[in-house]
């Protein structure tokens, strides 16, 4: 599927997405996956659905807004330190552009993200 057009939808629980094993140098813990799909471009903002598959992994954010679809994570806020977060389908979530964490979902988590 490709981007969405005026007047079209996707159920977005259910895409299939194509996963790709994280860099060596992300994981921290297990063989965790992701697969992203971009759904729409609104100007210079990105609309579209990430996943992550169980495992621990570490990231450097971009400015998102998200909002969990499907799964649970804990997300650790390594720098700037601020108190770690769960997320559950319906969470959402405002992350800043350099932002260092560390995710560990223990059940795939997807997302539709706004960044």
């Amino acid at each position: 599927m490709s981007e969405l057009t005026q007047g079209t939808g996707v159920d977005a629980a259910a895409l299939p997405l194509v996963h790709e094993p994280l860099p060596p140098d992300e994981v921290v813990i297990g063989r965790p996956m992701t697969a992203m799909h971009a759904l729409a471009t609104l100007g210079e903002v990105e609309v579209g659905i990430w996943e992550m598959t169980p495992g621990t992994a570490s990231d450097v954010e971009v400015d998102e807004v998200f909002v969990v679809l499907s799964g649970h994570a804990r997300i650790e806020f390594v720098e700037p330190a601020l108190p770690a977060i769960e997320v559950d389908p319906g969470s959402v979530v405002r992350l800043a552009s350099g932002q260092r964490t560390v995710w560990t979902v223990t059940e795939t988590l997807r997302k539709i993200y706004i960044a």
